[in-house]
């Protein structure tokens, strides 16, 4: 049974199910989402636990003899098992349907995972899970819908605050929800509850963002010029190789220009995006970042990528030196700002 993750709360009201799926990248609302259900089992007297993860030496035995042994207490037992990579290869696969098919009245087992990616989500243990278990996805934030995340969770200690804070806030935890829970759980704790100005947000926050190389694409093609600029800004002060950001930049350009091309020739976009294995919020900004350049541009884009990558390698000229980061930031623009 498929599971909205905000409707986790109002089932568990209800029922406990015998047995929970968790799959997402977002770490923290995976944990909480985690951690509601086993509160929940305790109370229900599941006071025994087991906890198993999935490495590289797991032997799935221990867990099938988890499912079948009892406590020596009489005890209900939770089994927790979680799965770092989300592949447990086809031994594992097998045991985890084994597992099912047997599952003991007397345990509640509880599998978290990370967001499975196309062809990991089609295999046959995937489809059990999803029919034996409670199956919960939590989607990652998206970075236009983290202000009312953020403004959602003030709510819940009784403090709001305008827009502009929201997005300040926002752009300080840059792809870091644990960081932004941190931050809003600080100022519960300095400021009475209410309405909290910006200048108390700007003295409380501290910046944390961890910039991510392949949430730079992202910007480009949402065309969020000062969201791109930021994000290189935050590559640069981190220390990040500049090679592994070029070639994130120029593969999303190689990616357009592919599109570009086959557009121009008269095939569908929606046949196109699912050729080239693009879906979920990427899918939805292909449309408008190909409006919005042109094969010119993408073309030009490309070759500048080239001069950057020479110029990393100390192959340019003298007097074609500067700054790369710069260079490539003009690169980026190419994508991020309408076409000329």
């Amino acid at each position: 049974m498929q599971l909205r993750h905000d409707a986790l709360d109002a089932h568990l009201a209800k029922t406990l199910a015998p047995i929970y799926v968790i799959t997402s990248d977002e770490h923290l609302l995976a944990l909480e989402a985690a951690d509601k259900i086993r509160r929940k089992a305790k109370a229900q007297d599941f006071l025994e636990r087991d906890v198993f993860t999935v490495e590289r030496s797991f032997k799935w035995g221990t867990l099938l003899a988890a499912n079948q042994s009892q406590s020596l207490f009489g005890d209900k037992k939770i089994i927790d098992l979680r799965m770092p990579t989300g592949k447990p290869g086809k031994e594992g696969g097998a045991a985890l349907q084994d597992y099912i098919a047997a599952h003991s009245p007397d345990n509640l087992t509880l599998i978290t995972l990370p967001k499975l990616d196309w062809a990991t989500q089609k295999a046959a243990w995937v489809a059990s899970l999803q029919q034996a278990a409670v199956y919960i996805e939590i989607p990652l934030i998206e970075r236009a819908h983290l202000p009312q995340w953020i403004s959602q969770r003030l709510a819940l200690q009784g403090q709001t605050a305008e827009r502009n804070s929201l997005e300040f806030i926002a752009d300080k935890v840059e792809g870091n929800l644990l960081a932004a829970h941190q931050e809003i759980q600080k100022l519960g704790l300095l400021y009475p509850q209410g309405t909290v100005s910006f200048e108390q947000i700007r003295e409380a926050v501290l910046n944390v963002a961890r910039f991510d190389v392949f949430k730079l694409s992202e910007a480009m093609l949402r065309g969020d010029v000062a969201r791109l600029v930021r994000m290189l800004e935050g590559l640069k002060a981190e220390g990040e190789a500049l090679p592994l950001v070029l070639w994130a930049v120029a593969e999303e350009l190689r990616t357009l220009l592919k599109l570009k091309l086959a557009v121009q020739q008269g095939r569908p976009l929606g046949m196109l995006l699912k050729e080239f294995r693009i879906w979920g919020p990427k899918e939805k900004l292909m449309e408008p970042a190909l409006r919005r350049t042109s094969i010119k541009n993408l073309r030009s884009a490309l070759q500048e990528a080239a001069h950057i990558d020479k110029m990393v390698k100390g192959l340019r000229a003298p007097e074609f030196a500067g700054d790369p980061w710069d260079a490539l930031l003009q690169v980026g623009l190419h994508v991020a700002s309408p076409a000329k």
